[in-house]
């Protein structure tokens, strides 16, 4: 049996490092270290700079455990709110699509709150398509490298119930305002957003008609000053679009539907 680490220890160095939450960081990476060795590595990672989740290997996400791996985008806590929002719009959603998928949190969450949907994320990025493929592998899901829709099988077209896009929305020219954790270990493709944050949302809003089933519903994450514009492009490619915002996450969530909202606004 190992030794007690010394918590003290870790909790200090962690808090001189500048780890806000040193305690809490303290008590998960003691509770995943296998050997004194590992927990030494663990910290000095920390302590560097990377991020909780790649120096765990996990990251928690709506009551899920998802592997994270370094070099992949971890997912935030606001983004349950689209995952929520998504199975209230389509509680039966039988085919589901995770588009700029990184390590594939949300279409797992998905899959394991649906029962038995057919399953797809796609990204642009190898690391984040391995890394999805091993969380979705749980619920029969498939992961493809690629550009957007580029990487999906043609069958797919005019069948997807929940279309999710956690699309990179940070203006390119406030990509270097962003903490160091994601500046430096998250990849630049799922950040940058473009000029104005919004060019791969728009391109997500006139290409989801194609693929969503009638009644289908695409949702994105955008930033509150992005949302009207999101809105807006939303409604443009043709999609019964509208806003949900939840002020305790700071999270805010377009949905479009392809076709009239079902009376009584979503299901669920």
């Amino acid at each position: 049996m190992l030794p007690l680490p010394d918590t003290a220890a870790v909790v200090s160095a962690l808090r001189a490092a500048g780890c806000v939450f040193a305690e809490d960081e303290a008590d998960l990476i003691l509770a995943t270290a296998r050997t004194p060795g590992e927990l030494a590595g663990m910290v000095d990672r920390r302590s560097a700079g990377q991020p909780l989740e790649h120096v765990l290997g996990w990251a928690g996400f709506h009551g899920l455990r998802v592997l994270v791996e370094p070099g992949v985008f971890v997912p935030r806590r606001r983004t349950e709110f689209l995952v929520d929002q998504a199975l209230a719009q389509a509680p039966d959603a039988t085919v589901v699509v995770d588009l700029c998928c990184g390590s594939g949190a949300v279409g797992a969450a998905l899959a394991a709150a649906l029962g038995n949907a057919e399953l797809h994320a796609a990204d642009i990025e190898p690391a984040a398509v391995d890394c999805a493929r091993r969380n979705l592998a749980p619920y029969g899901g498939n992961a493809h490298l690629g550009d957007l829709f580029d990487a999906l099988p043609a069958a797919l077209r005019g069948r997807v119930g929940i279309l999710a896009a956690n699309v990179p929305y940070v203006p390119s020219g406030e990509v270097a305002l962003l903490p160091a954790e994601a500046r430096d270990h998250e990849p630049l493709a799922a950040l940058d957003g473009g000029g104005d944050g919004l060019d791969v949302l728009r391109r997500v809003a006139a290409g989801a008609p194609e693929w969503l089933a009638p009644g289908g519903c695409v949702l994105v994450e955008t930033s509150e000053r992005q949302a009207d514009a999101a809105v807006r492009a939303f409604a443009a490619a043709g999609l019964t679009a509208r806003l949900a915002v939840s002020e305790e996450l700071y999270a805010n969530v377009v949905i479009g539907v392809l076709g009239p909202e079902p009376a009584g606004g979503p299901r669920g």
